[in-house]
């Protein structure tokens, strides 16, 4: 899993980064820990753009510990001298524990007073690299030791495990249409937005448009033979304007602004 890149929109400009599975322990909790280092020369400036999953995270960085709320957008950072970020993206049986009201943090944080997780962390990033594996699985055991103390099992029937269900559910790429939903579900499609809004800040229509967005990024990205055209149809939209709307609506360029951006960095 260390080298997946899903919504990382130019995978090129990454001084490091690396994603880490949950440990068996916090499979009900947390869909992967991720950790960025970096050390650029001075004057050195390097932009990273993500197109985020739709779920919540919580992040440890040096100046100290947030929780990030549900994004709608695209999310950018510049990055220059030495530093690192280690989080954790969040399932939605997490969130009422960790991110209460994640609705009210779309596209925005908050502080999260955790002094031992952030002193913990911080030491083990303090580490000279000599053996950056062993400290990337440190880390993520930390963090998970921190979530746990935090998250309790979800109970069999409860909510918080409908809503699990759900990010399952909506990660299925034949899922294009909210009313698709309820025939893998036992709930209806207004109960279903309801837990949507509780346990992911997002709407179901949303979060579906997201996921069809990173696959058309990756696959724009990946493979410069696929026509816009079939790409749309393969995504589950009526036709290629709509799906060329939708991209720029929230990437801010064409679909083929995009993959000639992505080919550029890659040269």
């Amino acid at each position: 899993m260390e080298q997946d890149q899903r919504g990382i929109l130019y995978p090129d400009r990454l001084p490091e980064f690396h994603r880490l599975p949950a440990p068996t322990e916090l499979e009900h909790a947390v869909r992967w820990f991720w950790i960025a280092r970096w050390n650029l020369p001075p004057g050195l400036e390097s932009r990273q753009e993500l197109l985020p999953f739709p779920a919540c995270n919580i992040v440890v960085e040096p100046q100290g510990v947030t929780a990030v709320g549900p994004p709608t957008r695209i999310s950018e950072r510049k990055l220059s001298g030495t530093g690192w970020v280690v989080g954790a993206l969040l399932l939605p049986a997490a969130v009422p524990s960790l991110v209460p009201g994640p609705a009210e943090l779309r596209d925005g944080s908050r502080p999260v007073s955790a002094g031992s997780l952030h002193s913990n962390i911080s030491q083990l990033m303090a580490t000279p690299e000599q053996h950056p594996r062993e400290v990337r699985l440190r880390a993520v055991a930390a963090f998970s030791k921190w979530i746990s103390e935090r998250v309790p099992l979800p109970l069999p029937g409860s909510d918080h495990l409908l809503a699990n269900e759900l990010a399952r559910v909506l990660a299925d790429p034949g899922i294009t249409r909210a009313d698709q939903i309820p025939d893998r579900l036992p709930a209806s499609t207004r109960s279903l937005q309801r837990l949507a809004n509780r346990f992911f800040g997002l709407s179901l229509h949303t979060m579906i448009r997201r996921r069809r967005l990173q696959e058309a990024a990756a696959l724009l990205r990946d493979d410069p033979s696929c026509s816009l055209a079939d790409l749309a149809s393969e995504l589950g939209y009526s036709d290629h304007a709509h799906f060329s709307t939708d991209f720029k609506a929230v990437t801010g360029m064409t679909p083929s602004s995009y993959r000639t951006h992505s080919s550029e960095y890659r040269k």
